[in-house]
């Protein structure tokens, strides 16, 4: 692995997943190893393929996936981050770290992610979901724990609404990320 040049990239559930291959593109070409952790709500937007094929890695989705051998993937892949980015984040996986939940592959990361790595967290979902107090409370636990947010921007939504839930422009969340790891 590429010495400080390990990302984690978590796509969640949300109809942005699809811009998620495109900074998982753009992420490998800056040389960077990117391990691609999908939930299961991510795999109703776009396939792992996608993901395994720009990454050049194996891509988990589950907590049980056992590529890795002997050691749970989750665990080695939380050793090695040197950045968890979760691109796009729904304000469920949101609410998932800041409680500590712990019940599928990317929230196990999240959760076993080596204290030197960073977190970057790039949301997208409806305005109003994004504004909701129980968001913005989580999003502030989060903050207050060194996770970094970029995002969300205002604009047309996926449910028709114009408003503030976009993800932001992957070039700019690419940007941050690579930032965060040199």
């Amino acid at each position: 692995m590429s010495a400080g040049k390990n990302i984690v990239l978590g796509v969640t559930g949300s109809i942005a997943a699809y811009k998620a291959a495109e900074l998982a593109s753009q992420l490998t070409r800056e040389e960077c190893e990117v391990h691609v952790v999908m939930t299961a709500d991510a795999l109703r937007f776009i396939t792992a393929v996608t993901f395994k094929v720009l990454s050049r890695h194996p891509v988990v989705t589950d907590l049980y996936d056992d590529d890795a051998g002997w050691q749970p993937a989750h665990i080695k892949l939380a050793d090695e981050a040197d950045l968890l980015l979760v691109a796009p984040a729904t304000a469920n996986t949101i609410a998932k770290l800041a409680l500590g939940v712990a019940n599928d592959a990317l929230s196990c990361v999240a959760l076993a992610l080596n204290p030197k790595a960073r977190i970057l967290v790039a949301p997208a979902m409806n305005g109003k979901m994004w504004l909701h107090p129980a968001t913005q409370e989580n999003v502030g636990r989060l903050k207050a724990r060194g996770v970094e947010f970029i995002g969300p921007e205002e604009g047309l939504l996926s449910c028709g609404y114009e408003g503030l839930g976009r993800l932001w422009p992957t070039d700019k969340v690419a940007g941050r990320a690579l930032e965060l790891v040199r």
